[in-house]
């Protein structure tokens, strides 16, 4: 009989409690948790090598719990259960980190197998240290490419890997700003720590709260128990701070003092925790904006922005685009199951030739459609599918070249805001002027505003 210790956390106590019974008759050794916080603690304990993990928790936390568990065991074995239709939740649970997922009701017989397969898996590399698996598991490197661009960041991240102060990624969305992140603490003096990570857009400011500090039970109408924060989980690790510009103005003063003095407190909570991060934040917006609109503090922002990075878009490096795409088609091959796969000149040409407005993220996806539709081994222009307009639109500046300048400006600034969805600050910063400049421009020329958005 197996001894293996398996962590199943599910807020159904009927389906916890059937899921532990049978595992337990088989021979496994079982702990079990109701919620987020439970789970945390009990995994802590426990030391599972194996987790079944509910993904319908309550106040959405199972993602972060995911995450969390990765982050301390790399290689743990971790089964998703998802509920009837949310198919889509089961897929963002395996590209966030789980090995496998089910619909619920599950057979039980069906579960544990795929836990023993699992299992199996792991012990025939019993070898492989946390760090090399972590490391397995981010295939994706940062700097692929020989551009002066790439180059530059790759020289400048290096420069910064064993500093503590906080660093701060500036790039457009999709650009590669949480990859950079993943690769600095990986090769940085606390990769054997969590790393963790958060999204501020659209968070609440409670929410917000929330997830960093943590809460007292009772602290607001929802607490219904304690719960740890992303601060506390990831101590003496790094915290990466996505979309930082987003973060609420009441939340701001309290980042900044755990950034000056390493010290918080949950909310509802009267004594203060200490705390030792290494913070790195990320941004596609410009920060010192926000500060003149008074929309980000000017001492947070000096605080964050001890070490700035530049991220450059994708566009800015279509010599780098053969090479990417190679590295990320073979990724994908293995994700999908498929077999080896090449893609063909004309299809790389084709692909430079594109804006990429979602830059590398979008790469990705094109790929993956691709390679889930292409029938051969071979990756060609008719497999590749674009979101933007400049493939199928492409800005024809030879069909007005008997016009006038004003003509020709008017037609080069529709084409870039086309390529950026309408965005007016990613267009300006492509255009090279300030954002007044481009309302100005498109004010004179008669251009309206969502001009380009999909």
């Amino acid at each position: 009989m197996s001894q293996n210790r398996i962590l199943v956390v599910d807020i159904d106590p009927v389906i916890r409690s059937g899921i532990c019974s049978f595992l337990g008759a088989h021979g496994h050794i079982v702990s079990e948790a109701a919620n987020c916080h439970d789970a945390r603690e009990q995994f802590q304990r426990f030391r599972p090598d194996a987790a079944v993990l509910d993904f319908s928790l309550p106040n959405g936390d199972a993602p972060q719990l995911l995450r969390h568990m990765k982050a301390v065991d790399p290689g743990l074995p971790v089964l998703v259960l998802a509920s009837q239709g949310s198919l889509p939740v089961g897929a963002g649970a395996i590209q966030s980190g789980a090995e496998q997922f089910l619909v619920k009701p599950v057979e039980l017989s069906t579960l544990h197998s795929l836990l023993l397969r699992m299992l199996s898996a792991r012990q025939r590399s019993p070898a492989l240290p946390a760090t090399a698996a972590k490391t397995k598991r981010e295939r994706v490197n940062p700097f692929v490419g020989s551009s002066a661009a790439i180059l530059r960041l790759r020289e400048t991240a290096s420069r910064v890997l064993s500093s503590e102060s906080p660093i701060l990624l500036q790039g457009e969305t999709g650009a590669g700003k949480g990859v950079l992140a993943n690769w600095i603490h990986r090769n940085g003096p606390r990769s054997e720590e969590p790393f963790l990570d958060l999204n501020c857009a659209g968070l609440s400011r409670e929410l917000l709260e929330s997830e960093l500090f943590g809460h007292q039970k009772g602290a607001f109408t929802s607490a219904v128990s304690a719960k740890q924060g992303l601060l506390e989980v990831a101590n003496r690790g790094t915290v990466f701070l996505d979309e930082i510009g987003d973060i609420d103005l009441q939340v701001q003063p309290k980042l900044l003092k755990v950034l000056e003095d390493r010290v918080f407190r949950r909310l509802g909570e009267v004594r203060d925790r200490t705390v030792d991060i290494r913070l790195i934040s990320a941004t596609h917006r410009e920060l010192l904006e926000l500060v003149r609109q008074q929309r980000f503090r000017s001492d947070l922002y000096f605080r964050v922005n001890i070490v700035y990075i530049q991220v450059p878009p994708l566009r800015e490096r279509a010599e780098d685009i053969p090479p990417l795409a190679r590295q990320l088609l073979c990724n994908l091959t293995q994700d999908c199951g498929r077999n080896e796969m090449t893609i063909a000149d004309s299809a790389l040409l084709t692909l430079q030739r594109y804006s990429w407005p979602g830059n590398v993220r979008e790469l990705r996806n094109v790929l993956e459609r691709a390679v889930l539709m292409a029938e051969d081994k071979v990756l060609t222009t008719q497999h590749l599918h674009f979101q933007g307009s400049s493939i199928h639109e492409p800005l024809r500046l030879n069909a007005i070249t008997g016009g006038t300048l004003k003509q020709m400006e008017r037609a080069y600034i529709n084409h870039v805001l086309r390529d950026e969805a309408g965005s007016i600050e990613r267009a300006a910063r492509r255009l090279g002027i300030p954002r007044s400049s481009l309302y100005n421009k498109m004010k004179r020329f008669e251009i309206p505003h969502g001009t380009g958005r999909l």
